[in-house]
């Protein structure tokens, strides 16, 4: 039996435009998705529940504080070695502007991000097979 990781996505709201969320860009080098946009992540650590990888992703990810607030979507895949279940989670800033450039983390340290309402940005990394942003474009009845 293959083994499975269980991660987390974040739909971080522009606490100054609602309609604004938070996408980041993976760097070239990337295994899966190089060099696309989409939705700041972690995998939940053993015995955690995802509302504190929400908040680790903050920390660790964007270098800020966030907090949980809603559930989104959950979806499945067999990435050949593994299987990955991701759920999508919104969340609000609770701490400075993010920034992935002064992120500390050990995992995928992201390259670029933005505020955006042109939620499209994600449609590429959604083709290619990213969760996070399937689940937030069928979430906003976009399709890719």
């Amino acid at each position: 039996m293959k083994p499975t990781r269980f991660s987390i996505a974040v739909v971080l709201a522009n606490p100054k435009n609602e309609k604004e969320i938070l996408v980041v860009k993976r760097p070239a080098d990337d295994d899966s998705l190089p060099s696309v946009w989409g939705l700041p992540a972690v995998t939940i650590n053993d015995n955690k529940l995802p509302e504190e990888a929400v908040r680790r992703a903050g920390v660790e990810k964007l270098s800020t504080t966030i907090e949980p607030l809603s559930f989104i979507g959950i979806k499945r895949i067999d990435r050949g070695d593994y299987e990955l279940i991701l759920m999508d989670i919104k969340a609000k800033l609770t701490g400075i502007e993010p920034s992935v450039i002064n992120s500390k983390t050990r995992n995928t340290k992201y390259v670029d991000q933005q505020w955006t309402s042109n939620y499209s940005i994600l449609k590429e990394a959604a083709s290619k097979g990213s969760l996070c942003a399937q689940l937030f474009l069928e979430s906003q009845k976009i399709t890719y």
